[in-house]
């Protein structure tokens, strides 16, 4: 008897469908881009249950007549192509045929449809991918396609979808992009019944950036208008003050198409270079018009990964259209000055508290820059901003009564930092009032409390390391990994203790975020409470930032949050704990003390002396060594005095 047999068609379907249609996303994806193709200036997309109990996608396009609705749900029917010789030149979004027999196998779809010309329109119902219903119906011209139930009848494809909302946000993020692609288009976006974007669709990409990304990113763009005849490029990208920590801001499309390419990648991030630092990613919107027959769409049922005939070619239009428009632009960034320390008592001490907010000023230029430092309150309901700006000469007042008290208690003191933000001139490192306590793992070696009175620091190499002198061995100590390890072990201590110290800004910051990053902040709004972050809903996609950590010295924590924000985006909130620890690694190691800085005696005593009250001293949070050690015997040994 055979083992081989042919499957029945509708296992067919089901398999297809599972290649084209992974998530509802997909199906969002496939319908809006043949209502593109349909030539509709109006698209507008409705989900319910992230999609997979409803989506609903209305357009405005050419609709479609009654004899082709049938051949339109056949596999590998299209309108787009007719021989493989057109797969050279395809100009349209969709051309293989396979979306809507894909969708309808998997769920239960009904299409009403309605062409310029015709009186009547056409309602067609399927179910599983058997037709149901073909009948003539009144409606406006266009069409309007509901898919409900979706992998109702493939339930080992639904168990694996995310969240409602983690899949709402796919389909968003899609939206965006479609809006990016094509502004002359006007998209809407409803999610449970509530209008998430609507763009006008009067063409100006421009004004695209702006409802998507906000006024941040739309007031630091840069022109792009570049290219040959081969591969000609327009758009915007940012200025590098507006980077990310990762490229889910990286927009580029093919001939209308948002596709993925390595060799775009490499070629704005190799422009960008001299002017990013490592492991931050550019922003773009960037439309390339290229000759169909020199890329290659079919390599993928989704479409997005492209190949193209001449990559190096590409490479270099690319490169050196971003270079170009890069080149001469002046990229000094903006600080606002704080108001004079005199003024107030938290700001004088070393500049460690009262300078926190100066990055997030910049929004808010010419307006007096007002600070506090307390305790952060518990996790509390959400109110009204407006109501708490009403009152904030009366919280303002209390304020200042705690940090007085504070100062009184020397708390401030204890909190404050080795260095301030810039790396050439590190500040003095505050003296404690207390004595460390020793930990009972150091009652031996140069980290005991023998060795605090013993040691000597002999000097300073190359204003990096220190050479210490105990019990007949030399010590180097690299001061950078020390203060680092310094620094994230009292943030950790605090972060414990779940009472961080928050620096209030008056005015607040307001960042715009995307659906995802606004559903990965409230996820964890009790991880950004621990961390010193106060964030409160502002209205539509705006957050207002009113507290942010002051454990750290200022070394930016907007950007410190936003890289946060991008970490649990890109992590799906599987790895919380270890992004924050990550996360308060590397403020560590932006706020700590840098080579090249020569530090007073006094300030190598102090940093030593808090070093070894650490439970781990002997590495940085990064796992580079603190300090090495090498003994007179192996000294002499080198020198040969002994054998």
């Amino acid at each position: 008897m055979s083992k081989i047999h042919v499957l029945n068609q509708d296992t067919i379907n089901k398999i297809a469908a599972g290649e084209v249609i992974e998530r509802p996303m997909a199906v969002v994806k496939e319908l809006t881009e043949n209502a593109i193709d349909a030539d509709a200036t109006a698209v507008t997309v409705e989900v319910k249950d992230g999609g997979k109990a409803l989506i609903r996608m209305t357009d405005n396009g050419v609709g479609m007549n009654k004899e082709d609705i049938r051949l339109a749900f056949t596999p590998h029917a299209t309108s787009k192509i007719e021989d493989a010789k057109d797969l050279l030149k395809v100009a349209t979004l969709g051309f293989r045929g396979e979306a809507l027999a894909s969708i309808s196998s998997v769920s239960q779809l009904e299409m009403v449809t309605k062409t310029r010309n015709e009186l009547m329109g056409s309602r067609y119902e399927a179910d599983g991918g058997v037709e149901r219903t073909l009948e003539d119906v009144g409606c406006p011209d266009g069409t309007t396609i509901l898919v409900r139930n979706l992998f109702y009848n493939t339930p080992a494809r639904l168990k694996f979808l995310k969240s409602s909302p983690t899949e709402a946000g796919y389909i968003n993020t899609l939206i965006e992009r479609l809006a990016l692609s094509h502004p002359e288009i006007s998209f809407r976006f409803i999610n449970q019944n509530q209008t998430k974007l609507h763009t006008s669709g009067n063409g100006n990409l421009k004004d695209v950036i702006y409802h998507i990304y906000g006024r941040d990113i739309t007031a630091n763009l840069i022109e792009v208008d570049a290219g040959e005849v081969s591969c000609q490029v327009k758009g915007f990208i940012g200025k590098p003050v507006v980077s990310r920590g990762n490229r889910n801001y990286m927009n580029y499309f093919i001939n209308g198409r948002y596709i993925k390419s390595s060799t775009i990648h490499k070629a704005i991030e190799d422009a960008y270079q001299p002017y990013t630092m490592q492991h931050r990613y550019p922003f773009t919107v960037l439309h390339f018009t290229v000759n169909p027959e020199l890329v290659d769409i079919n390599v993928h049922p989704q479409k997005m990964e492209i190949r193209f005939s001449d990559a190096q070619g590409i490479y270099q239009s690319v490169y050196h259209a971003v270079s170009e428009a890069l080149k001469y632009k002046e990229f000094i960034p903006e600080v606002t000055l704080q108001e004079n320390s005199s003024e107030r008592k938290a700001g004088g001490r070393n500049g460690s508290v009262g300078n926190t907010g100066g990055t997030f000023q910049k929004d808010h230029a010419g307006k007096e820059n007002m600070a506090a430092v307390r305790p952060a309150k518990p996790v509390r309901e959400p109110e009204i901003f407006e109501k708490k700006r009403m009152q904030s000469v009366r919280i303002l007042e209390e304020l200042k009564k705690q940090d007085e008290l504070l100062e009184q208690q020397g708390q401030l003191r204890e909190n404050a930092p080795y260095a301030t933000g810039r790396e050439e001139t590190p500040q003095a490192y505050p003296v404690l009032k207390n004595k460390p306590v020793q930990e009972s793992m150091f009652d031996k070696g140069i980290l005991s409390e023998q060795a605090q009175k013993e040691v000597k620091i002999i000097g300073q190499v190359f204003d990096t390391y220190w050479i210490l002198q105990y019990d007949n061995a030399m010590y180097m100590v690299d001061q950078h990994a020390a203060h680092e390890k310094v620094l994230y072990e009292r943030f950790m201590k605090k972060l414990a203790e779940k009472k961080p110290m928050v620096q209030m800004l008056q005015p607040p910051v307001i960042l715009t975020l995307t659906m995802q990053e606004e559903e990965a902040v409230k996820n964890n709004m009790t991880v950004f409470e621990e961390l010193g972050y106060q964030i409160e809903p502002f209205g539509g996609r705006e957050y207002a930032v009113s507290g942010v950590p002051s454990h750290l010295p200022h070394i930016g924590n907007e950007e410190l949050l936003k890289e946060v924000i991008d970490t649990l985006v890109d992590e799906h909130d599987h790895r919380t704990p270890d992004i924050l620890k990550d996360k308060i690694a590397s403020m560590s190691c932006k706020a700590a003390v840098k080579g090249n800085n020569r530090l007073p005696r006094e300030q190598m005593e102090e940093l030593l002396r808090e070093l070894m009250t650490l439970e781990n001293p002997y590495h940085c949070p990064h796992g580079r060594p603190t300090m090495i050690k090498m003994t007179k015997t192996e000294m002499d040994k080198k020198f040969k005095r002994i054998v």
